[in-house]
């Protein structure tokens, strides 16, 4: 299997949704406190990382 520019991409995209889901699952279901709000926007960031990789796929 031949891994090009957009295949990069796709695994970059697919791995940034588990971990983004993740982090936001230990912001609302491990921390209670602040700290939950913070793991959820962070979550919610790398969501959007992987949304700038998923454009790009077919541009580069």
């Amino acid at each position: 299997m031949a891994m090009n520019k957009n295949t990069v991409l796709a695994w970059a995209t697919t791995i940034m949704i588990i971990v983004g889901l993740a982090l936001i699952a230990l912001g609302a279901f491990r921390y209670d406190d602040v700290a939950g709000w913070g793991f959820a926007s962070v979550g919610i960031g790398f969501f959007a990382i992987a949304w700038v990789f998923n454009a790009l796929k077919g541009r580069v």
